[in-house]
């Protein structure tokens, strides 16, 4: 089995604001994040750089073959190194380039983007709904950008506010973009109400759910995350288990948990059978995200067994 990680995040430095607050990297893996610090990375990232390199290890070490690199605004842009990181591991990683629908430009931005190269882009979708204002993901500009990506093949990654909140604009995009291909992120904010709604869009198509975050989504359960397994399985049920990818939420999830955890509740669950688990952990990944050439790992021993 050959597993590919749909949601995971590299950077080299938090600086940036959410609403007004900042989120900047400090020492010993913490960063401030909207007015206290938090554990953004495991404590050994002392110097608070979330390198492709060490991304690397963690999957060498999982097994995982390949990772699809997306964004959020509480990073900050990244697109500068995440192009690079692209074409130093064109076979392990497809990186996603991300703008600010939140300020003016951002149509520019993306078509700036896609010339140079990037084969996705990723709209935090959740953080478009803020205090003061909201950008709707339907308006002109956001309708633009994606009939350009759906003209090129770029892929859309969306992570959706909690709910049916934008679902219903995500309704409307799909049926104005029947081509563009779409992963809906975090499983749908599953364990808050209303999820299955995000989880039934799978329905067509175009759109795949992918579960970055979900060990996060479950840490008052914690590991072995039987709520998420069931859940995995009430989604199946729903839309078919070929429409749904794991995904981490690598770095901020193995906080928590080390990576081979935020898979391995999955592989040894009695809830799914072996295809399943094929499919969920990388088969669908591997079709939908074109990935082709996808290198095999082999299992190190610890030097506990």
């Amino acid at each position: 089995m050959k597993i590919i990680d749909a949601h995971a995040h590299l950077w080299l430095r938090q600086d940036t604001e959410v609403n007004g607050m900042k989120i900047q990297t400090l020492e010993g893996g913490k960063s401030l994040f909207m007015g206290e610090i938090r554990q953004m990375l495991p404590p050994f990232m002392a110097d608070g750089r979330n390198t492709a390199e060490i991304f690397l290890s963690n999957m060498d070490y999982a097994q995982v073959s390949a990772a699809v690199i997306t964004q959020e605004y509480i990073d900050g842009l990244q697109n500068d190194y995440l192009w690079d990181v692209q074409q130093r591991y064109p076979d392990r990683f497809l990186c996603c380039g991300m703008v600010d629908a939140r300020r003016p430009g951002y149509l520019q931005h993306a078509e700036a983007l896609i010339s140079l190269g990037f084969s996705a882009l990723k709209i935090p979708a959740e953080r478009l709904i803020m205090p003061d204002s909201r950008v709707m993901l339907t308006c002109d500009k956001m309708m633009q950008m994606f009939r350009l990506m759906e003209k090129n093949d770029i892929l859309l990654s969306v992570d959706l506010a909690p709910g049916n909140a934008q679902v219903t604009e995500m309704e409307e995009i799909i049926a104005e973009c029947p081509g563009l291909r779409i992963a809906i992120g975090h499983f749908g904010m599953v364990t808050r109400p209303g999820w299955l709604e995000q989880i039934k869009l799978a329905r067509h198509p175009n759109v795949m759910i992918e579960s970055g975050g979900i060990t996060w989504l479950f840490n008052d359960e914690f590991y072995p995350f039987s709520g998420a397994v069931r859940a995995i399985r009430e989604a199946a049920e729903q839309v078919g288990i070929q429409k749904l990818m794991w995904g981490s939420d690598y770095p901020r999830t193995i906080t928590a948990i080390t990576y081979r955890m935020s898979y391995d509740f999955v592989v040894k669950s009695n809830l799914l059978t072996g295809e399943e688990k094929i499919l969920f952990l990388g088969e669908n990944a591997r079709k939908f995200y074109r990935f082709r050439e996808l290198i095999e790992l082999p299992y190190i021993k610890n030097m506990s067994e």
